[in-house]
């Protein structure tokens, strides 16, 4: 499985990445949101990643986009914005989940387990 991860910071897009792929997954790294934009309508990956403040695109305008374009690919944000209105507005614009930074990054995969589970059983 494909894991897009959208993030402007570069450390924690390395180091999520670099968790992604020890538990066997293939990642695709966007340091911006028009940069997750064009990698997914490129590469078709088959899970996203996305941080909610990023330069160009925000991770709302990324979600938006993806959704625009599919319903079948599952989306986690991953985000510093903790205030339910961030949460409930991710969701509703069709995220599947939403995980606060700092995050444990056993929780990030196991988030992004049980929402495959749903989207790919």
């Amino acid at each position: 499985m494909t894991i897009l991860i959208a993030e402007d910071d570069p450390n924690t897009r390395a180091g999520l990445a670099e968790v992604l792929q020890t538990e066997g997954y293939n990642t695709l790294e966007a340091a911006d949101g028009d940069a997750a934009v064009d990698m997914f309508r490129e590469h078709r990956p088959d899970f996203v990643c996305v941080d909610i403040m990023m330069p160009g695109k925000s991770g709302y305008d990324v979600c938006r986009a993806i959704r625009g374009e599919s319903e079948a690919v599952p989306i986690i944000f991953i985000s510093a914005k903790s205030e339910e209105i961030d949460r409930v507005l991710g969701l509703e614009l069709g995220a599947d989940d939403f995980i606060m930074k700092p995050f444990g990054t056993r929780e990030v995969v196991a988030r992004i387990r049980a929402v495959s589970r749903r989207y790919l059983a």
